[in-house]
């Protein structure tokens, strides 16, 4: 099988945060650090953690880059730290007084977890002579790779749950009983189907910038 062409890694280095995308980052962190500033104004411990946590996790793509030269998509990092910012706000009481809140979040994690499930495998793929993974075999893998991280999700979910009933706490994280699971789950599988049927194409770009990636660590390797 003939390996695909992949761009040089000069050409491959994922394009940097513009002005704009740079200043919507900041504001996102800004609205997680206000909802934080909340839970301790609340003694809100669920939600302190969660604000803390998101804010760790918005820090992510500009440590992937500074310390493993890792060519990050600017518009990824934006959808991770929106995601985050959702969840860190549905803490405040969303959750539980919007009905639609906790699909949503689902929904948009679940495509950033497809995404770079495809993106990383397909990266792979394209960086080893070793190994090939069929498109079909790949929008299954999506599909399966999302579910079985929200499993994961869930289990930590009913876990946190068991630990706040034992100790007399709130839970770090929210579980609202097996039909709650249920329906993430089901948007869990929604969010990583619109990828795997229509997100693939958009990726191109973004896999061939990972395979120069795994291929300039090899050398340095």
């Amino acid at each position: 099988m003939t390996r695909p062409e992949v761009a040089s890694p000069e050409d491959s280095e994922a394009p940097s945060f513009s002005p704009r995308q740079r200043a919507l980052s900041r504001t996102i962190q800004l609205v997680i650090v206000v909802v934080l500033v909340l839970g301790l104004l609340r003694r809100n411990v669920p939600v302190v953690v969660n604000a803390i946590a998101g804010l760790g996790v918005t820090a992510l793509p500009a440590v992937l880059q500074r310390d493993f030269k890792f060519p990050l998509d600017p518009r990824l990092g934006l959808l991770i730290t929106t995601a985050v910012c959702l969840h860190a706000i549905g803490m405040l009481g969303l959750y539980e007084s919007t009905w639609w809140w906790d699909h949503l979040t689902h929904t948009l994690s679940a495509t950033i977890v497809a995404s770079i499930g495809y993106t990383v495998t397909r990266a792979f793929d394209v960086h080893s002579d070793a190994v090939h993974f069929p498109e079909q075999f790949l929008v299954v893998f999506v599909l399966l790779f999302t579910l079985s991280l929200g499993v994961f999700w869930e289990v930590l979910e009913f876990g946190a749950r068991g630990v706040g009933e034992a100790i007399g706490a709130d839970p770090v994280v929210v579980q609202y009983g097996i039909h709650d699971t249920m329906f993430d789950l089901v948007f869990d599988a929604a969010g990583a189907i619109v990828v795997a049927l229509f997100g693939t194409p958009r990726l191109h770009d973004a896999v061939d910038t990972y395979a120069a990636w795994f291929d300039r660590r090899l050398e340095t390797d």
